[in-house]
């Protein structure tokens, strides 16, 4: 399901460590990897070699530190808007999934600053996975998964169960958060999946595999609940799925409303304590 990984990077963050630490997993290990970094426009000529010069040390670096199989990676140096290249390539590759450091900005601050991470998401139907600057990246066993019934979710199951597949002493866990609109939050409980419909069709897809998976439900606001379980579960990779709410007609153009309003994914891009995987269905 992953045989083609777009790694972003810009000579800052976790990014390749995330990476190595996928590149552990027997699923992961024949995917192909295309290294990218993006030069911005520089207003002279001299500024734009001296970009140049410097992002192609930070291309060279990178495969250095990856350390992986000269066969399965590429490089691309590339002029141009780092969000606008990234699509680019991802579609130019067919890219499986996108990998690029986040500052975790959050939702104004995105847009002031011109995220490129949260562009590239909106922007993207491919799963991407977003590395914070301020978290530690650590080798994936346990992997937590955020469910309820839209196809995107489902997709981000398919992909946890492509991940922990053959990887020994792996852990899935499977959550569902009730929103309670008097606000009320409950302490995440371990449950039986018979008793929640969502998690029961999640556990068989995942026994079917030899996957041990474990249900988990909260109740409360599903941001602030998916973060916390994360947190206490001791999650290494979060994955959560986010629904396409772009109209066709709009595609090329950023869902502003998406980025100042209540997004979901958003909000546990930014305040998550682990690597975070977006997937959302193609549409």
């Amino acid at each position: 399901m992953i045989q083609k990984i777009l790694l972003a990077v810009s000579g800052l963050g976790h990014a390749e460590e995330m990476l190595k630490s996928l590149k552990e997993m027997p699923s992961i290990q024949s995917a192909k990897v295309t290294v990218l970094h993006v030069v911005t426009p520089q207003s002279t000529a001299a500024a734009m070699t001296e970009k140049w010069e410097e992002g192609g040390k930070i291309l060279a670096n990178a495969i250095v530190s990856l350390n992986l199989d000269p066969s399965i990676v590429s490089s691309i140096l590339r002029q141009g808007d780092p969000k606008d290249v990234v699509c680019q390539v991802a579609d130019e590759i067919d890219a499986d999934l996108i990998i690029m450091g986040s500052r975790g900005l959050k939702r104004l601050q995105s847009i002031l600053s011109n995220s490129v991470s949260q562009y590239v998401f909106q922007l993207s139907s491919r799963p991407m996975l977003l590395v914070k600057d301020d978290i530690y990246v650590k080798r994936i066993k346990r992997v937590m998964v955020a469910m309820d019934n839209s196809d995107s979710a489902k997709k981000c199951l398919s992909l946890a169960l492509f991940l922990l597949r053959d990887t020994q002493g792996s852990q899935l866990f499977l959550t569902h958060i009730t929103t309670d609109s008097r606000g009320k939050t409950a302490k995440g409980t371990e449950t039986n999946p018979e008793k929640d419909y969502i998690l029961a069709q999640s556990v068989a897809e995942a026994h079917k595999y030899g996957i041990n998976a474990r249900c988990v439900t909260g109740i409360g606001k599903p941001g602030e609940e998916i973060c916390r379980l994360a947190e206490e579960l001791n999650t290494d990779l979060l994955l959560l799925g986010s629904p396409d709410r772009r109209p066709s007609v709009a595609k090329s153009f950023v869902d502003i409303d998406r980025l100042i309003g209540a997004s979901l994914s958003d909000y546990v891009r930014v305040n998550a304590t682990c690597p975070v995987l977006l997937a959302r269905t193609a549409s």
